[in-house]
């Protein structure tokens, strides 16, 4: 049922965004299309984080839902695109879903395993297609849709370890913030390039530094991950 579950959830996001755009309607349509596509991964897939693990086990209870409901709406938009962007963007989300597939293999999430090399090749496709056509442009149905995926994908392996939310955020946000902050310094596929080496940096770290020292990491980062959330410009959530 969860696969069946991503699969509406997509298509709703998409139907969202697509009549958000076509009848230039309100932006809170598509917030809201991503809340219903969330509900239905909670209460059709029954994927929901009801405990946290950090040493101790720490029970939600009647947060559950709010907390699993308020990551995947936060994580869906992870990359916050506005504009047509070079079809290179995806190579972030790319190396972020290369790391939840190793990670599952490891772990051995089928799920995430299964769903994670689907989304790459997805990706992979369609930077081909950019490639050699030129055609390909990235919007924002589309980074929506894959935000949503790697969501989903999160919440599948924090109920595991809450470790493992080392890779939305180091893989993909604080990369794809680093885009935004020298977009404007360098050009684009030089912004793109420099973005792409600090995932990759990233991912290769959570496979080398044990799991007891990532912890730091996560924390550290992470708190300088939400200062640059105060500014709109590099804000995500």
């Amino acid at each position: 049922m969860l696969y069946l579950a991503v699969l509406i959830g997509i298509i709703s996001i998409v139907i969202t965004d697509k009549l958000t755009q076509a009848f230039k309607l309100s932006s809170i349509w598509g917030p809201f299309g991503q809340i219903c596509a969330s509900l239905v991964i909670i209460m059709v897939g029954k994927l929901e984080v009801s405990y946290i693990n950090l040493g101790n086990h720490f029970e939600l209870g009647y947060l559950t839902i709010p907390f699993t409901l308020l990551f995947l709406v936060g994580f869906t938009n992870v990359m916050n695109i506005e504009k047509m962007q070079n079809p290179s963007i995806l190579l972030l989300p790319f190396i972020s879903l290369v790391c939840f597939s190793m990670s599952a293999f490891i772990i051995g999430n089928s799920f995430v395993l299964i769903t994670g090399i689907c989304a790459s090749l997805t990706i992979m496709f369609i930077l081909l297609y950019g490639y050699f056509s030129g055609k390909a442009f990235v919007g924002r149905t589309l980074t929506t849709s894959i935000g949503f995926v790697i969501a989903v994908l999160s919440i599948s392996l924090i109920k595991i370890s809450i470790i493992t939310i080392y890779i939305p955020i180091f893989t993909l946000a604080i990369p794809f913030t680093l885009y935004y902050f020298i977009k404007d310094k360098f050009t684009s596929i030089q912004s793109i390039k420099v973005s792409t080496l600090t995932a990759i940096l990233f991912g290769v770290l959570m496979f080398i530094v044990p799991f007891h020292l990532m912890w730091y990491f996560v924390v550290g980062l992470t708190i300088i991950l939400i200062i640059t959330q105060f500014s709109r410009k590099y804000r995500f959530i």
